[in-house]
């Protein structure tokens, strides 16, 4: 399989994005979302990590701090592929959409 641009000057097609691991599909979707620094992006993927709605409720009081950095490793380990969860086929429709209107 090859990623065959289903039209002239496209992206890849979306049968062959699909085929990644959804770790492929993250790392280059980052990829270019790093190229044209969308910070959006990387926001919009981040607030659909499972561990997102904890960490936003915590309220950073000092007697919180050893939750916050905990909350904070969750997630920093989500967003670098290592525990999607439930919300794995959201995410993968996220990058496959952000590479298909983004192609490199």
């Amino acid at each position: 399989m090859t990623d065959t641009p289903s039209t002239p000057g496209a992206g890849p097609s979306f049968a062959a994005l699909d085929a990644l691991s959804t770790e492929e599909l993250r790392e280059r979707a980052f990829e270019v979302a790093r190229e044209r620094r969308d910070v959006g992006f990387f926001w919009s993927v981040l607030r659909h990590l499972p561990n997102a709605d904890e960490a936003a409720a915590l309220d950073g009081a000092p007697n919180s701090i050893g939750p916050i950095i905990d909350e904070a490793n969750a997630l920093w380990r989500e967003l670098t592929g290592h525990g999607y969860e439930e919300a794995e086929p959201l995410l993968r429709a996220a990058f496959i959409d952000y590479l298909m209107k983004h192609p490199q």
